[in-house]
């Protein structure tokens, strides 16, 4: 049986005093990929930002190797847990070098899944595409070498080309790294071509949930769950 790395636990969420992500248990390995699917509001990005430590469990609780941790996002930072945002918090009035190193991330080590961006290392981030910028926030969270990435709509606004790109650095650092990645999407076929296990959430609750494989399958039941 594998072990879980982190895991959610009948854990319900939500801002003040209502409850917006209700039941949820989900759990994920070291070296695998959990992509959570979901319309729009579905409650995705609160069931992240639960595991982060930045919303506190309204009921339920997460587990981090096993241990059960109530503490804030910075302290689980520390801890080996790696977020990336919607927003991507790069400095854009910084060079790419500089981004790297008020990141405490080697250069080299930050470049290791993106080394296309070597060319760019002096330029400042604000001048770079979108994608790029994407590539620099996920290079600094994996090159940390965190126990676990939770990775928040790293598609959005992004070119196909560049988003396959991306999510291949992902899968490439999670079985390199035998690192435990949870990964928000819409894009459903991007996200299952390189998760291993697939949750679908609607209005906050678990409604599917099973192997990517399994899910290739359902893409039709799957899709059905976003309206």
């Amino acid at each position: 049986m594998t072990t879980a790395i982190l895991e959610a636990r009948d854990l319900s969420l939500g801002y003040g005093s209502t409850s917006f992500v209700r039941g949820l248990c989900l759990s994920v390995a070291a070296g695998e990929v959990l992509a959570i699917l979901g319309a729009n509001g579905a409650g995705k990005t609160t069931s992240l930002m639960g595991l982060a430590g930045h919303l506190r469990p309204h009921k339920g609780s997460v587990l981090l190797g096993g241990v059960e941790v109530r503490t804030a996002m910075h302290t689980r930072a520390k801890a080996g847990v790696s977020l990336v945002t919607q927003d991507r918090c790069v400095f854009m009035g910084m060079s790419l070098r500089d981004n790297f190193r008020v990141a405490g991330v080697d250069l080299d080590r930050g470049l290791e899944h993106f080394p296309e961006l070597e060319p760019h290392v002096n330029r400042t981030v604000g001048l770079l595409s979108g994608g790029q910028q994407q590539m620099i926030a996920v290079a600094r969270a994996i090159a940390r070498g965190p126990k676990v990435l939770l990775a928040d709509e790293l598609s959005l606004g992004l070119a196909p080309m560049v988003v396959d790109r991306i999510l291949q650095a992902v899968r490439e650092a999670a079985t390199s790294k035998s690192l435990a990645v949870v990964l928000v999407e819409q894009h459903l076929t991007k996200a299952v071509s390189i998760a291993d296990k697939v949750a679908v959430i609607r209005r906050g609750k678990l409604e599917l949930e099973g192997s990517a494989e399994d899910m290739k399958n359902r893409v039709d039941e799957i899709r059905d769950l976003y309206i």
